[in-house]
């Protein structure tokens, strides 16, 4: 079983950034696909970001150039830096662990951008 704690979330005016970080249990880190999703009020979850355990990583069209995704394996600790936030992007951001084919989340952590 793998726990992951999201933190960072919070308000943000249009233009800003917040970086997320997701803190992961276990011993095997290292070999997690780790990825960011988002789910905004009335809508599905949708894929962010994505960072396997060979360091290479994939984003949704919507923010490539803006975003990125990062791990610390010594701190078992994924990262979304979120530059030049926009009104859209304001949802539940979600960590997500894959590992042997099992799939984990955490609880969530909200982010809101002003217009």
């Amino acid at each position: 079983q793998v726990q992951l704690v999201e933190s960072g979330g919070g308000l943000v005016q249009a233009g800003g950034s917040l970086r997320l970080s997701c803190a992961a249990s276990g011993s095997m880190f290292n070999f997690y696909k780790m990825g960011w999703y988002r789910q905004a009020p009335g809508k599905q979850r949708e894929l962010v970001a994505l960072i396997t355990s060979s360091a290479s990583t994939n984003y949704a069209d919507s923010v490539k150039g803006r975003f990125i995704i990062s791990r610390d394996n010594a701190k078992n600790t994924v990262y979304l830096q979120m530059n030049s936030l926009k009104f859209e992007n304001t949802a539940v951001y979600y960590c997500n662990a894959v590992h042997f084919g099992d799939a984990y989340w955490g609880q969530g952590t909200q982010v809101t951008v002003s217009s």
